[in-house]
């Protein structure tokens, strides 16, 4: 009796345990919604709708996917991994930038109905940086997130260079924020440490040769594009992934491998660039980047001007260009937030940057954090510090990809936190009936509760 009572209570803890095991698998009630969170990375990211033909003009691509995640998040409310009360402090500075610009939009001296369409514009990256934050809860979904963005680039990339290889500067090839020159190189500057780590992380040989062209043509678009921004950008970032990911990741090899592609790269189509820098010198090739330089120191002394009479509520979001009179933008990030938002908003853009930092940092000093985590916390820093240095050479204060960014850093810390507090804590209490993952969880936060991100 006690040997067929032991075989059954055996039996039974077999199958309770397995039970379990399948409750861990299928409960997640996020599924759903962090699917339409990669739908809206993949409208978003590459702009299908610009270079693929017979698509209805005008469909809001990207809403639709970021409304389904957001009826996804709120109709699982009380049973997921993270609520709203986990969210870090810093996406009040985030919150608070945005009620600021909608109040200097109601009462902006210039264009009040543009400046509040553009803020509402911008606002939706308050919903999505949540999104991020409360549907990303482990590394994997994370890695998955910046695989979408970085992809994506290079699939933008070949969709350039295909559909504008005769275009001086791939102007105006793709829509959006993928239109101007500028933005274009930044945009594919921020992604490019991304890729490289996915390059070193790769397995095998298809993955490797994937990132590896696909870094190949990152490059070559952004020559292509002849931004100095975008150069001077691409310098700072990428020598920033190479430390982390080469030198103190002990790949020497990328470093003499990145020369190398970085000469075949210049000597093959870096001849426009340096014609627009070697105008700065008085050279002659290239007329119209000594104007554009002539053009933006213009533009940086009317921001000041600007600043100097709307100092704390500033013109309305996107509203310099009609204040400079010759129709640009200020190249520069920081006056471009102080003048078109007011001082008060260019000083919580400087505390929400400034903590992303910290939590990178925060990263940093964690003991035994797995080396793919380290690899991709290092890209995000490299990502990071070229937004950063950019900023100080182009208008880029409502560019959506470092926002997405910090929130990957926000998510990616929290993430850890709550691996190295559920490695910590005792076990949970035997029951009668398998018991939810989330329930488990839930219970060990009163225990001790992983600290927030900040």
């Amino acid at each position: 009796m006690a040997i067929g009572d032991n075989g059954n209570n055996g039996n039974l803890a077999t199958a309770e345990a397995a039970g379990t095991r399948m409750s861990v698998k299928m409960a997640d009630p996020t599924k759903g919604a962090f699917f339409w969170l990669t739908a809206f990375f993949v409208v978003y990211c590459t702009r299908f709708q610009d270079f693929i033909p017979g698509l209805p003009p005008g469909l809001p691509f990207a809403k639709i996917p970021a409304i389904l995640a957001m009826w996804g998040l709120f109709s699982t409310l009380g049973r997921t991994k993270r609520t709203f009360k986990d969210l870090p402090k810093m996406v009040n500075l985030l919150l608070y930038m945005i009620i600021l610009m909608f109040v200097g939009a109601f009462l902006s001296p210039l264009w009040r109905g543009g400046a509040l369409t553009r803020t509402i514009d911008f606002s939706k990256i308050y919903i999505i940086w949540i999104l991020i934050f409360l549907l990303i809860t482990t590394f994997e979904r994370l890695k998955r997130i910046i695989f979408i963005q970085a992809a994506s680039v290079v699939m933008v990339c070949i969709a350039v260079i295909i559909k504008g290889h005769d275009v001086p500067r791939l102007d105006n090839v793709l829509g959006g924020f993928y239109s101007n020159p500028n933005d274009l190189a930044f945009a594919v500057v921020l992604s490019l440490p991304y890729a490289l780590a996915f390059f070193v992380a790769a397995k095998n040989a298809m993955m490797k040769t994937f990132w590896m062209v696909g870094m190949l043509l990152m490059l070559t678009v952004i020559f292509l594009t002849a931004s100095r921004a975008g150069f001077i950008d691409l310098c700072c970032s990428y020598s920033a992934a190479l430390y982390y990911i080469a030198i103190k990741g002990k790949r020497l090899w990328l470093i003499a491998a990145s020369v190398l592609v970085g000469v075949l790269i210049i000597s093959t189509v870096g001849g426009r660039l340096y014609d627009r820098f070697n105008a700065l010198s008085g050279g002659t090739a290239e007329k119209s980047a000594l104007g554009s330089y002539e053009d933006r120191k213009y533009l940086m002394e009317r921001a000041v001007e600007g600043i100097e009479h709307y100092p704390i509520l500033g013109l309305g979001c996107r509203n310099f260009e009609t204040y400079s009179l010759i129709w640009h933008e200020v190249h520069m990030t920081y006056l471009q937030i102080a003048v078109e938002c007011g001082i008060p908003v260019l000083i919580l853009y400087l505390m929400f940057f400034r903590q992303d930092f910290r939590n990178i940092g925060a990263l940093q000093k964690m003991k035994d954090l797995p080396p793919e985590v380290r690899l991709f916390a290092g890209a995000l820093i490299a990502s990071q510090v070229g937004f950063v240095v950019g900023a100080l050479f182009a208008p880029e204060a409502y560019q959506f990809y470092p926002y997405f960014a910090t929130a990957f850093t926000a998510t990616l810390l929290q993430t850890m936190k709550e691996r190295e507090q559920e490695g910590g804590s005792p076990a949970p209490p035997p029951t009668k009936k398998p018991r939810h993952f989330l329930e488990v969880y839930a219970d060990r936060r009163t225990t001790g509760s992983v600290s927030p991100v900040r």
